[in-house]
């Protein structure tokens, strides 16, 4: 089994190398969002507590999100998992190490893709995906074939997430920044943390974690 953390900044490409290693390495995506709506909507005890948080609007804390991470590790039979948006902040880390000892479990690579803000804040402001299959393009790097129609579905919902602009960008990183970075000192520390070059083509990118893994295996 295979268990790793994808860390980098918003636009760093996590997204699009998590979803190759499902399909590649048949790894599960424990996406905290995705698990946050199953649960809502699953009836049972934990989804009922997540549903009364989440109607009261209040923010769900890490117990519970550990809770459901549990739930999905004794539950889902997988070849490994990709953590997805959690840990965010030192505690979580604390907190998800635990629940792998717990478990029987270990957490194998750490992987910090890396960018360069400024190229970030140009790939990000030209970034618009398919509304129909999830594909990625790119104004400069990657449009489609024919203007407003998608090269792999041939739908024409083609969108901008609205907060795709510099602006709100660099008010993201620093949110990163302040709160997340932290995680690359805390897993360097405990020997787990591998850095790849999160600018490159997306195929150099997927096989750079896939030599970190391979590397991770060996050990």
């Amino acid at each position: 089994m295979t268990n790793i953390i994808l860390l980098g900044p918003p636009g760093a490409g996590k997204g699009t190398q998590a979803r190759r290693l499902v399909e590649e390495r048949g790894l599960v995506q424990l996406s905290t969002g995705d698990m946050l709506r199953e649960a809502k909507d699953s009836g049972t005890e934990m989804g009922k507590v997540v549903a009364d948080v989440m109607a009261r609007g209040d923010l769900v804390t890490d117990e519970i999100v550990i809770g459901l991470i549990e739930e999905k590790l004794r539950m889902v039979k997988a070849k490994g998992f990709i953590f997805d948006g959690f840990p965010r902040t030192l505690a979580q880390a604390d907190a998800l190490g635990a629940l792998l000892r717990r478990s029987g479990n270990q957490l194998d690579a750490v992987i910090e893709m890396q960018v360069d803000d400024n190229a970030l804040v140009e790939r990000i402001s030209g970034r618009f995906t398919c509304g129909n299959c999830g594909e990625v393009y790119h104004d400069k790097t990657k449009p489609t074939a024919r203007a407003g129609v998608c090269d792999v579905c041939g739908s024409g919902d083609l969108r901008r997430r609205a907060d795709d602009n510099a602006e709100s960008l660099k008010q993201r990183l620093m949110e990163y920044y302040k709160k997340t970075s932290p995680l690359i000192g805390y897993y360097y520390a405990t020997g787990d943390l591998f850095s790849v070059d999160g600018l490159r083509d997306i195929d150099e990118v997927a096989q750079s974690i896939g030599n970190v893994l391979d590397q991770a295996k060996r050990h």
